[in-house]
């Protein structure tokens, strides 16, 4: 039980030390994603007037029904091509990678390269 706690606390410790320099304005809004066992969620968020302008995650309704399961590869690459295509359709070109305290590697990578090759850039 303690590797698990241990384990959390320095998630949070991550996460609370990104959130320190990553900010998102209306200009550079901020990608945030999540990563939970079964799924993986993706928002675009404008920190400076506190609204989501786009979100995407497995449980979309876009991906779910084609999805055998949300917590692989191949799904958080739909949801990164997913988020940037609604990031085109809202007129957002330029975002800042917010990865939540989760290493960049395995499905935030994979997010992230799919969201870059849909066309956003950062």
């Amino acid at each position: 039980m303690d590797r698990i706690k241990n384990k959390s606390i320095a998630q949070n410790k991550r996460r609370r030390r990104i959130r320190k320099k990553i900010v998102g304005t209306s200009q550079t809004p901020r990608l945030s994603v999540f990563r939970s066992l079964k799924h993986i969620y993706a928002q675009i968020i404008d920190d400076g007037k506190g609204i989501t302008l786009v979100a995407a995650s497995t449980q979309s309704p876009e991906l779910k029904e084609s999805l055998p399961t949300g917590g692989n590869l191949n799904a958080a690459c739909q949801v990164g091509g997913l988020i940037a295509r609604k990031a085109k359709e809202s007129q957002v070109e330029s975002v800042v990678f917010d990865r939540g305290g989760n290493l960049y590697h395995g499905r935030i990578k994979a997010l992230a390269e799919a969201a870059r090759e849909g066309g956003l850039k950062f």
